[in-house]
């Protein structure tokens, strides 16, 4: 039974993305980086090489696509196995199965797993006995980040491979050739003009499937064989944008969108914010990440950044979009624009760091709490100087435990407000050093 007989239907009801699977590492386009003629997983599947490799990448950028490649170069024997619709116990069937062609037939089998993330790392674990002693050879397929989502000890037996978004050259190959192939649309005298070609292309963002299937959705639409740019566009409507709020790309925005307010460039921040939004984010997650920021890269030396931030998240809950996103843009520039200082974050980190290494250490007698006449008697409380007492409200005396005296994690930078306080913590080192 060939594994890929689906995809290599030529039935017109089959998706027209499935009709064009190529058919050899030739027809491949795009990932040139991995399969040119000279690179490395071109040579490992030609010479039938293979050792376990985890295949990375968006989706419809061919990690399917060069498992049927590999299925047809291999002299192994060659498992598809979908971890949507597959179970443990298959996963246990197709193992033990592996265990008896190795023994009886000296034969490989090479395991396909179509998005091996599907599995936690608990069901991901039923994979590795087999790939230590090499009765499977496992090809992994997954459009989430690796080091997060495969386990790691299988991580580290597996080699990955990362796909990247295919470009507009890319998409543009793959759709003239759909418009020509036997398998394809093919129908007579069809045209599509160059600029139809070009805003499909754009539209699918690196996506090979989105931009057949809008190929193809757009040909069937149509009552012309002559198919403009206006007429794409009609029929398109409205811009796809690739945001999947549970994926890899969700991530990589909300990442730009907090480096571009820590990196004070409010255009790069708006454009992020407008992004997430367009894509259908929930306004209160952004918010959320709004309020981290405020305290983990300004801190200090804009005490108000935490103070905008907190009414941009009430604004967001009471008003709600669309109107919101005035809101959101207002909190992003201030955010954007006010001074940065990352002391209080690391003044914590730094903290939490040293009582994981030291323990509870002793509270100085002088400022713990004395409720009571034995405490008292202890001398709990003795000694302990009232801040309020003393000239500029400071007294001289220590907080810390003895141990760590001479300690400090809160060192304030030279910008915005905090640099206001340095020069008041810098004032009471020199009273407190002068008085030594």
């Amino acid at each position: 039974m060939d594994l890929f007989e689906n995809s290599l239907s030529n039935s017109p009801d089959t998706p027209l993305a499935e009709r064009m699977r190529p058919q050899n590492l030739d027809e491949v386009v795009g990932q040139q980086h991995l399969l040119g003629r000279d690179k490395l997983l071109r040579k490992l599947i030609e010479k039938d090489q293979l050792s376990s490799l985890i295949l990375w990448g968006p989706p419809g950028t061919g990690k399917t696509t060069l498992g049927q490649v590999i299925a047809r170069c291999t002299q192994s024997r060659f498992v598809f196995f979908s971890a949507v619709l597959g179970s443990i116990k298959e996963v246990r069937e197709i193992v033990a199965e592996a265990k008896t062609q190795r023994a009886y037939h000296h034969q490989k089998t090479l395991l396909f797993v179509d998005e091996i993330h599907r599995f936690n790392k608990a069901q991901q674990d039923a994979f590795l006995p087999s790939v230590e002693k090499g009765d499977i050879i496992l090809i992994g397929a997954t459009t989430e980040n690796p080091s997060f989502e495969v386990n790691s000890a299988l991580l580290s037996r597996s080699r990955v491979f990362v796909l990247e978004k295919l470009t507009g050259a890319d998409l543009k190959i793959l759709l003239q050739r759909a418009l020509t192939a036997p398998q394809g649309i093919n129908i007579p005298d069809l045209k599509v003009s160059p600029e139809a070609l070009d805003l499909i292309a754009e539209q699918a963002e690196g996506d090979a499937r989105i931009a057949l299937g809008t190929l193809d959705m757009i040909v069937s639409a149509s009552q012309s064989r002559d198919i403009s740019l206006s007429e794409a566009q009609e029929a398109l409507q409205k811009k796809i944008l690739l945001y999947d709020k549970g994926g890899e790309e969700h991530y990589n925005v909300i990442s730009a969108f907090i480096k571009s307010m820590r990196g004070s460039d409010p255009d790069a921040a708006l454009y992020w914010l407008a992004r997430m939004l367009e894509a259908g984010e929930d306004p209160l997650f952004i918010a959320r990440r709004m309020v981290i920021l405020a305290s983990e890269d300004i801190g200090n030396a804009d005490p108000r950044a935490l103070q905008i931030a907190l009414a941009v998240q009430q604004a967001v809950h009471f008003v709600g979009l669309p109107e919101a996103r005035i809101n959101l843009a207002q909190g992003v520039t201030y955010l954007a624009t006010a001074p940065k200082s990352n002391a209080s974050y690391v003044g914590i980190n730094e903290a939490l760091k040293e009582v994981r290494k030291s323990g509870a250490l002793a509270v100085p007698k002088h400022i713990r709490n004395a409720p009571t006449r034995l405490m008292q008697n202890l001398d709990y409380g003795k000694g302990y100087r009232y801040a309020h007492d003393h000239e500029g409200g400071f007294a001289e005396q220590t907080y810390l435990p003895a141990e760590l005296e001479e300690k400090i994690f809160y060192r304030p930078v030279e910008r915005g407000y905090e640099k206001t306080i340095s020069e008041r913590m810098a004032a009471i080192h020199g009273r407190q050093n002068s008085n030594k």
